[in-house]
């Protein structure tokens, strides 16, 4: 390895770890909590050492968004391939709670802690990619299961049975976060949880 490639090898290092870290904090603390100084603290950088990857905490945090919701939506990328709608549904719906479970700390910064306003610009640019959006996937899959006439009579708003789907399964995968280390509840096993709670919305929704 030569010189050149051994420094692009270093900063890619340093981002992740700024990444890393800053993610930790947002998750825990909040993103208003938080200061480029305390990023720097927690790994031991100088402040300047992270404003020379990225020029402030907006952009440090459209970074972590956008590669942690690309990470989620690659999740999704076999499932597409499903023809079956239901059968879909319940392979997003595992695949999602596995990703948040396996990476508690994105999912903290994802899905439970607010976020700035997203530039209209940029949302209208992104939003509603199936290949990019995880909403949007699961739109899709709602869409076709209602072309198919795989839900109950009566319900017919995509948007409405999507967000009723995420918010439940949001449920599942929160409260295992937030509380797996509270031995008040004696758990049952988290993929029973998570297999009941899929089997539950699914046997609700269908014919």
């Amino acid at each position: 390895m030569g010189p050149k490639e051994r420094r692009e090898r270093e900063r890619e290092e340093t981002r992740t770890l700024i990444l890393d870290a800053a993610r930790e904090l947002f998750a825990n603390e909040g993103f208003d909590a938080v200061t480029m100084r305390r990023i720097a603290e927690r790994i031991e950088y100088s402040p300047t050492a992270i404003y020379f990857h990225f020029k402030d905490k907006e952009a440090l945090l459209k970074e972590l968004c956008d590669n942690d919701f690309g990470a989620l939506a690659h999740q999704f990328v076999n499932i597409a391939e499903v023809a079956d709608p239901i059968e879909r549904l319940h392979m997003t719906g595992h695949a999602y709670a596995r990703f948040g479970i396996e990476h508690p700390n994105h999912y903290r910064l994802m899905f439970m802690t607010p976020h700035p306003p997203i530039d209209p610009a940029r949302q209208e640019l992104e939003r509603g990619n199936p290949e990019e959006d995880a909403y949007a996937f699961l739109r899709v899959i709602v869409v076709d299961a209602l072309a198919a006439g795989r839900f109950r009579e009566g319900l017919g708003d995509a948007d409405l049975l999507s967000q009723t789907i995420w918010a439940a399964m949001h449920g599942a995968v929160s409260l295992q976060i937030a509380k797996c280390n509270d031995d008040w509840i004696e758990w049952r096993p988290l993929e029973q949880r998570v297999t009941s709670m899929i089997d539950l919305i699914v046997d609700g929704l269908t014919r």
